[in-house]
Order: structure tokens, then C-alpha cells, then sequence
């Protein structure tokens, strides 16, 4: 198996290294706002913990990760007012995994209107993900 690479920008960001609009942290997790949404606000769950994906981390992790995942799809579809949300988590480069720190992505849905792809409009205006995050706060229960 690939070792886990500390220099991957989630935990660069854990670290403090990097900036990210921040939703909320326990002691295990950190939820953020995805820098390349594919929807008006696509937010990320991302353990403390360093594992590369699903595939090496321990069951506490798993767990923690799932609960928060939950709670964010929750504040995020009130939020956002949206129809319904998907929650994606891809393991490995052939399944999609570009960054090796396992994550969650959590996505509100739109009936009628397609996800865009990931990085295709590029990285999203700062200010626009502060307020994002600040909508996704004020529903968190």
C-alpha cells in the first residue's frame, strides 16, 4: 500500500499551512468549503487523522467522519434550500481520488441542474466561501 504523503494540501490546511473557509472542527474532524465547487455550497469533511482514504483508516476515524458528514448534509440542504444532497467519497486514483487525505465531499442538489466538473470553473472567490460557510453554520444543529 502507498504510504500517506503529509504534504497533501488537506493537511497542509490542518496544519495551518494554507487558508480555508472553515464550517466547523471537533477534535477529530474539520469541515471546510471545497476551493473548486461543483455546487453552491460543496463542503468537505476532512479527518485529523492522516490516512490516505477509506481503504487505510481506522474505524474511530470512519466513524467520526460519518456522524459529521451527516451533520454537515443536514445544515447544508437547509442552508442552500436545496432538493436533496450527495455525499461522495473516492478512494484511489482510478475512482477519482486527486487528494490523498481521505475525505468526504457533501453536495447540495439542485433538481435540474447538473453538478459542474470539479476544477472546471476554477478556484471560487474567497469572500464567496466565507458566506457560505456562514449560511452552513447558522443551520448546524
Amino acid at each position: 500500500m502507498t504510504p500517506y504523503d503529509d504534504t497533501n494540501i488537506f493537511a497542509r490546511i490542518l496544519r495551518g499551512e494554507l487558508p480555508s473557509a472553515k464550517i466547523f472542527e471537533t477534535d477529530e474532524v474539520v469541515a471546510i468549503m471545497d476551493v473548486m465547487p461543483q455546487s453552491k455550497g460543496h463542503c468537505l469533511v476532512i479527518p485529523k487523522a492522516p490516512s490516505r482514504n477509506l481503504l487505510d483508516a481506522d474505524d474511530a476515524t470512519l466513524q467520526a467522519v460519518i456522524v459529521q458528514a451527516a451533520r454537515l448534509a443536514r445544515a447544508a440542504k437547509a442552508a442552500f434550500a436545496a432538493d436533496g444532497v450527495c455525499v461522495m467519497q473516492f478512494n484511489e486514483a482510478p475512482a477519482g481520488q486527486t487528494v490523498f487525505h481521505l475525505h468526504v465531499h457533501v453536495i447540495p442538489r439542485f433538481e435540474g441542474v447538473p453538478l459542474q466538473g470539479h476544477g472546471s470553473v476554477g478556484m471560487a472567490d474567497p469572500a464567496l466561501l466565507a458566506e457560505q460557510a456562514d449560511a452552513i453554520r447558522r443551520h448546524l444543529a
